[in-house]
């Protein structure tokens, strides 16, 4: 019998406790979750969304991804708590960096991703987590960020010009409803980017609520990263 794909379905995967070990000490509460009885074709580095105001590694979309992707998409999906931030995963140690020390978080995920020897690595922020995305991904070993709901508050000319000169791929999704960068806002500052993928979202808001809009995130991200997997399906069949 198929199982429609809603909010809270959780499809089969390989589920790992994790630990993060930054440059400056700090040991970080994270999660794994691989395809089953199969390698990943691509992974997902998560960072969340602003930890001062709700965000953690079971932020909705990070979490609906670790669900649905590994099995739908055959990706792997990293998900992690930034310094200092907690979820029902429990707490990473430290505090809250600004935006600054969180670099030595980001780097951490990556190290543990090489280390376990995971391919084609891909950065996907989601509101702060895209602020640390763009100041500290343009020069690492992935082929490019995803980015949901830029604020570009943390972010500046300076970083996006860094990408501008990258040879890694930039993405971004818009919300048409944004709080922080609405469409014709990001057209202008994401212009310094020439080779930016700017997707504008209609209906969307800054939180992606709803299936349509986890839908259409999920979609976008497995479109880059695994096109062979696009569209998702939107029911599951056991042992299909």
């Amino acid at each position: 019998m198929s199982i429609e794909i809603r909010s809270s379905v959780e499809l089969p995967s390989v589920r790992e406790a994790i630990t993060l070990t930054t440059q400056d000490g700090l040991k970080l509460i994270g999660e794994l979750a691989m395809p089953v009885g199969r390698a990943p074709v691509a992974t997902l580095v998560t960072l969340h969304p602003l930890p001062t105001h709700g965000g953690f590694m079971d932020s909705h979309i990070l979490r609906k991804a670790a669900n649905r992707l590994p099995e739908l998409a055959n990706v792997a999906v990293l998900r992690f708590n930034t310094r200092g931030t907690s979820s029902p995963h429990g707490t990473s140690e430290g505090t809250f960096g600004e935006g600054i020390t969180e670099q030595h978080d980001l780097v951490a995920a990556l190290q543990f991703a090489k280390e376990r020897g995971l391919p084609n690595l891909w950065l996907v922020g989601w509101s702060f987590g895209t602020e640390l995305a763009l100041k500290y991904g343009s020069d690492k070993d992935v082929v490019g960020a995803i980015l949901l709901s830029p604020p570009l508050h943390r972010a500046s000319d300076v970083d996006l010009e860094k990408w501008a000169t990258s040879d890694k791929q930039l993405i971004a999704l818009i919300p048409e409803h944004d709080d922080n960068l609405k469409p014709v806002e990001a057209a202008a500052r994401f212009s310094l980017v020439p080779h930016v993928k700017l997707i504008a979202v209609e209906g969307a808001k800054h939180l992606w609520v709803g299936e349509e809009s986890t839908a259409r995130v999920l979609n976008e991200i497995v479109k880059a990263v695994n096109p062979a997997a696009y569209p998702l399906p939107t029911l599951w069949q056991p042992n299909a």
